[in-house]
């Protein structure tokens, strides 16, 4: 974690606009920390590292197409993982069961994955598998990636431009936004007590 600003300013644009693409386009880059990674690039940004426009702009755009390639497997793939026969892990109503939560709760969904780690790699792929209407899921695709990348970002950059040597205290800051951003994955595993 202390060598997150060093690496972050290692790899530069390139690699920070990679590493949001893959956390939301491949279902590999779930393991990628987007909110920290941004958090911290803005922080270098308003140490004159990076530009914060190019910053923004450029992660806002591969989050998008990030999510939109996630969706392009869901729509491609997903059908022909689940339309097999049922087995241990894949039924066909799981197909069903995304459909109809896709058509109620798609676009919130789309829009507030962004700010949790995990299910912002595997919502768009879920809403492809569960044929969400494109048209719809590009506009809360665009709006999430914008809002996300624009918020996260420009905290990181304002707090590093008003707190003077914010670098002793990045190490508490990203632990608490990463517990902040799982929260709500914690909170769907705990027991909930019976009404």
């Amino acid at each position: 974690m202390e060598k997150l600003i060093p690496l972050i300013e290692t790899v530069g644009y390139i690699g920070i606009f990679g590493m949001i693409f893959a956390e939301t386009g491949l279902l590999v880059g779930f393991f990628f920390p987007g909110d920290t990674l941004l958090f911290a690039a803005g922080i270098l940004a308003s140490k004159g590292i990076f530009n914060i426009g190019i910053l923004l702009a450029g992660a806002s755009l591969m989050a998008i197409l990030g999510d939109t390639t996630g969706y392009m497997i869901g729509k491609k793939i997903g059908p022909r993982i689940f339309v097999r026969e049922d087995s241990l892990f894949f039924k066909q109503a799981y197909v069903v069961r995304a459909q109809h939560f896709f058509q109620k709760h798609g676009r919130k969904t789309i829009f507030l994955s962004r700010y949790i780690p995990i299910v912002r790699t595997f919502a768009p792929v879920v809403a492809g598998v569960g044929e969400m209407p494109y048209h719809t899921f590009l506009l809360f695709n665009i709006l999430g990636g914008v809002v996300w990348c624009f918020s996260i970002g420009l905290a990181g950059y304002f707090l590093g431009a008003k707190i003077p040597n914010i670098d002793t205290y990045i190490l508490p800051i990203v632990v608490g936004i990463f517990v902040l951003s799982f929260l709500p994955v914690v909170r769907q595993f705990l027991p909930r007590k019976k009404k």
